[in-house]
């Protein structure tokens, strides 16, 4: 399996990985923390192996014709009750990004699925496996927390799946 995300920098980076370490400490919750902080920008997709290279290749073709920008986060919302995350502020330029990088692989990778649902970016907390019983607490917990943070985005990342955890494949820059 591949995924693409952006990954915030320091210090957000170890904010964030802060925050998904205490909700899988309140709840037992596993799911959020198997990967770093990031906002998903192409959900998990299975490939064979040899899809790997072209899509590496894509991607950074697709870097190429992009330019940076900022992300901002403020406070946390759900998703139903079973996915708690930190909120994009404003999501224009992420969902620009997201459109931009949808069109070229759609284009130039037409094994990547189109998705279904609308790109809501966002950084997950706690997600799937977050038990029913924990949900009340942790919405009293994070409806009372505020949290806001900008950061500068200048590239983003292939994860793969090993059949045991996720792995960073390559990084992505942006012009400068």
């Amino acid at each position: 399996m591949f995924l693409v995300a952006l990954l915030p920098p320091e210090p957000v980076f170890s904010e964030v990985w802060a925050m998904k370490q205490e909700v899988h400490q309140l709840t037992g919750s596993r799911n959020a923390v198997r990967l770093p902080p990031h906002i998903t920008l192409i959900p998990p997709l299975r490939q064979p192996e040899a899809f790997e290279p072209e899509f590496r290749a894509t991607l950074a073709e697709f870097a190429k014709t992009q330019a940076r920008f900022s992300v901002g986060l403020q406070d946390f919302r759900w998703f139903g009750n079973r996915t708690l995350f930190v909120q994009v502020a404003q999501p224009g330029p992420v969902q620009a990004f997201h459109a931009a990088l949808v069109a070229w692989c759609a284009q130039h990778a037409p094994r990547v699925p189109r998705e279904n649902r609308p790109f809501t970016p966002h950084m997950t907390l706690a997600t799937r496996d977050l038990p029913t019983s924990a949900v009340p607490e942790l919405r009293s917990l994070f409806v009372a927390r505020h949290y806001q943070a900008t950061f500068a985005v200048g590239s983003f990342v292939l994860f793969r799946h090993d059949g045991q955890q996720w792995r960073q494949v390559e990084e992505f820059y942006l012009p400068a």
